[in-house]
Formats: C-alpha cells, sequence, structure tokens
C-alpha cells in the first residue's frame, strides 16, 4: 500500500460505502475512530445532502474518512423496456398502495454538484462506483489533497483506472453484496465477475498501484488471505452492515441471519444494475423480467421497496447482502473493528508459524 493510503489509518479495514442510507455519519465514525477507513455514501442524496453529512461526520472524529460517488451512467436500456417492466409491476403498486416512481427523474445523480462540494470542502479519500472519472477529475481531487479509489471488476478495468491516474483500484469480487462496480453494465455481464481471490491476483499482475480487495469478507482471516494474494487492504460492506450504527432497516439486519433467506443472487429486480441481494419474493418473481436500465429502474421501485419497508415486509425489500451474510455479527462498529483487527493478527501469526489462516 502506499505510504499515502497507509498513513490514514491503522488497520488494513476499509467499511465500503453503502447507499441508501446505510452508510450514516455515525457508522463511518465509529470505524474510523477504531482505527478502520469509515465512509459516507453520496449514491442518491443531493449535494446538499452530502454536504450536510460530512459536516455531522467532522464534528464526530478528526479521524480520516472516505465519500463514495457514483459516475454518470449512459443509457443502455431498450426501448419500452422500462415501460413494459412498469406493467410488470403495477400488481406490486396496487398491493402497498402506492404509486410506481417516475423513471426519469435522474440519470446522473447530480454528479457536478456533488464534486463541486468534495472540491470545495477537501475530504481524504474519495472513491468511484458504476466507472472510471476522467483524467481532470483526479487530477482536481488531487490539488485538494484527497485520496482517490475506483472499483474495478475485471482486470482490464483496473487498467483504465491506472490510466486515469487514480491512487489506488478497490478490486471488488462477484461475491460482493449491493451494486457489481463494473464499468459497462452489459447484460452479457450479468454474473460473469471473477471470485475475490483470482480476481487480486489478476489485478496485482495488471497493474502497479494498490488494490483494495471487496467481496464477501468477514473474518480477519479472510482478510489476511486477499492481502496474502497481494491486497493492501480489504473492504467490508455487509459485515457492516448489522451494526447498531448502521442506517439499514432492522428487518435488511435481521434477515442477514435469518434461515428463511437462505442465499443471494445477482439481480437487476430493484435498480436495473446487477447487484447481489437475499433471495425474497420480489427478487423471485421480478428477477427475471427486470431491464438493464439503470437509474430508470431504481427510481421506478423506490416507492415499493420504502412501502415494504413501512408494511414490515422483508419480501418486498431490496436486501443488499454479500455472499458471506451468514457470518455476519452484532458487534457494534468499533468492535467489530477490533475483533477482525485481531482476527488478522491471529492469522498471520499462523501464517508465519506454518499454520495456515483460519
Amino acid at each position: 500500500m502506499s505510504s499515502a493510503l497507509t498513513d490514514l489509518f491503522p488497520h488494513p479495514i476499509v467499511q465500503a460505502p453503502m447507499a441508501g442510507g446505510v452508510s450514516v455519519p455515525r457508522l463511518a465514525a465509529a470505524v474510523s475512530e477504531a482505527g478502520g477507513l469509515g465512509f459516507l455514501a453520496a449514491g442518491y442524496k443531493t449535494a446538499d445532502g452530502l454536504y450536510q453529512e460530512i459536516k455531522q461526520l467532522r464534528s464526530l472524529t478528526a479521524r480520516p474518512f472516505g465519500v463514495n460517488v457514483f459516475m454518470p451512467q449512459p443509457d443502455y436500456a431498450e426501448s419500452g423496456a422500462v415501460e413494459l417492466y412498469a406493467q410488470q409491476l403495477a400488481g406490486e403498486a396496487a398491493w402497498y398502495d402506492t404509486e410506481l416512481g417516475d423513471p426519469d427523474s435522474g440519470r446522473d445523480d447530480g454528479f457536478e454538484a456533488k464534486l463541486a462540494v468534495l472540491l470545495d470542502n477537501p475530504v481524504p479519500v474519495v472513491s468511484f462506483h458504476f466507472g472510471v472519472p476522467d483524467r481532470e477529475v483526479v487530477d482536481s481531487l488531487h490539488r485538494a489533497g484527497t485520496f482517490t479509489l475506483v472499483t474495478a471488476t475485471t482486470p482490464e478495468e483496473a487498467r483504465a483506472v491506472e490510466r486515469v491516474g487514480a491512487d489506488a483500484v478497490i478490486a471488488q469480487g462477484v461475491e460482493a453484496g449491493g451494486h457489481q462496480g463494473t464499468h459497462r453494465d452489459l447484460p452479457e455481464n450479468d454474473g460473469a465477475g471473477l471470485g475475490l481471490l483470482s480476481l487480486v491476483a489478476q489485478v496485482r499482475e495488471a497493474v502497479d498501484i494498490p488494490v483494495v480487495a471487496a467481496g464477501g469478507i468477514m473474518r480477519g482471516g479472510q482478510i489476511a488471505a486477499v492481502l496474502a494474494a497481494g491486497a493492501a487492504a480489504a473492504q467490508l460492506g455487509t459485515a457492516f452492515l448489522a451494526t447498531p450504527e448502521s442506517g439499514a432497516h432492522a428487518l435488511h439486519k435481521q434477515a442477514l441471519t435469518n434461515p428463511l433467506f437462505a442465499r443471494t443472487e445477482l439481480t437487476r429486480a430493484f435498480s436495473g444494475r446487477p447487484a447481489r441481494a437475499l433471495v425474497n419474493r420480489f427478487l423471485r418473481e421480478h428477477g427475471p423480467y427486470a431491464p438493464a436500465a439503470y437509474p430508470e429502474v431504481h427510481h421506478l421501485t423506490s416507492p415499493l421497496r420504502k412501502a415494504a419497508a413501512r408494511a414490515d415486509d422483508a419480501q418486498g425489500m431490496a436486501l443488499w447482502a454479500g455472499q458471506g451474510h451468514r457470518m455476519a455479527r452484532e458487534l457494534p462498529a468499533g468492535e467489530l473493528v477490533e475483533a477482525l483487527a485481531g482476527e488478522l493478527a491471529e492469522a498471520r501469526a499462523a501464517l508465519s508459524a506454518g499454520g495456515g489462516a483460519r
């Protein structure tokens, strides 16, 4: 890991930015205070909302933290596909006694306005998801003193990240919960992602910048494994989703270890982009027909997901989760960082002694 990133946090543990109200300031602050790197998620927020969250986070900790930004998306949707999906969801709207959302309510997620906030009020770290920013964007953040990371799901994407001058790449394995950070959202790529250890090894050979490993990591022994494979740090999302500081709905937290939700799948059902979620009724019924249309499908289904949450109906919610969800621990975020760091130290000691990581 480059010294610039190493100096930011003592433990090689990054709390993944989880949009939709999960990565709230109190979660990021608790992780950073414990020696990890906490993250806010700018996705689905207004620029002013982002500014207010950064202000709140700074009131909770003086430690470094990060902000994640979604890249604007080109239009991949086939003509009429979103309208057809809306017709298929009519029964859901009637069931939850709500209206479907407006699929055309926003495409770029306020990217330029959020970038302006981050340049006017520089933060230690900024990461990008769903694509690669222009070199001018990366250079402007560097001039502001910000360390930059970009998600990649293939070695080719990692090379694109390196070419724009980003400081590090987040190698996201197919095991990861939530949205896959693929740079081109093509249906033929659905489910074709690499497993994390294979991806980290290939990305490490493809680029000269540090690699942060993400995808299904829930224990310190797994962190040791990705570090041994060449990663500089590990990024964990689902592991922090169950913490009391997380802004996730209580049913979402409970579902991670509920035997009713035994497995995960990549689906376009909720947002129009491949994302890993616990398999529930909504995913089963609508996943096979959801079009490649992000963020239109996200806006279309948003009222349905909110209505399901109000009704305490986990079967209609987007239960984002990685493949390691059954290993979730309901520990306070700071204690979880300490537990992971302890497990990592034990695993490294075992490796040094020739005993292998557990």
